[in-house]
């Protein structure tokens, strides 16, 4: 049997998410997997039937999440072992008021200096590790994410603000989950370029239950 992934979209309409929801999409389905697509978070109220899916890819920005949508999604990825993974805002910028979905991602944006249109280079920082195996450092013309980082992260890719590192791409575990998050992706042009769709399909496949 195929592994299942569920792709939930919606918030904030700038990041483009049907868009980027839609390639990731292909992505999975290029790689065997059974791919459900939806707009609504009660599609995370039913807990037993979130555990049965192997990899969940949120892509909502902002917004909010009712407790009875957000206690199932965590229980699935920290209880039953499934994955999550996702990029930019689409992960790490929802419902900024739930402290525990925060913990659960391993980080969350707090500013982009300079807004859309920076340029700046993204290091790949364990080139031993399947999800950056081979690639080598490139540059991106984006917004680029300052965040706030749980430091139990495992760190893959970092750019530059000054003398400090910050993580681009990094992995956790939360309980029985893996977790993938990458800050590219500010929109769908951004999520297309060839080391991001990369970076995003061994992050999708390594998430994976």
């Amino acid at each position: 049997m195929s592994k299942q992934a569920l792709i939930v979209w919606g918030g904030w309409d700038g990041h483009q998410p049907e868009e980027v929801a839609g390639i990731f999409a292909g992505l999975l389905r290029e790689e065997g997997y059974g791919v459900e697509v939806s707009d609504t978070l009660d599609r995370f109220k039913d807990e037993e039937r979130l555990k049965g899916i192997d990899l969940i890819v949120p892509v909502w920005t902002m917004g909010k999440i009712e407790k009875e949508q957000l206690a199932p999604l965590l229980a699935a990825v920290k209880e039953g072992g499934t994955g999550i993974a996702g990029c930019h805002g689409g992960m790490a910028d929802s419902f900024r008021n739930e402290v525990e979905y925060q913990y659960m991602v391993g980080g969350q944006w707090v500013a982009h200096p300079g807004n859309d249109g920076v340029t700046y280079t993204v290091r790949i920082k364990d080139r031993q590790h399947a999800l950056t195996e081979g690639m080598t450092d490139f540059v991106v013309v984006s917004e680029k994410y300052y965040m706030h980082v749980d430091p139990a992260i495992q760190v893959h890719a970092v750019t530059d603000f000054g003398d400090v590192e910050m993580p681009v791409v990094w992995t956790k575990t939360y309980g029985a989950g893996k977790v993938y998050y990458n800050s590219l992706g500010h929109q769908a042009n951004i999520v297309r370029m060839p080391e991001t769709l990369e970076l995003m399909r061994r992050g999708l496949l390594w998430a994976t239950r």
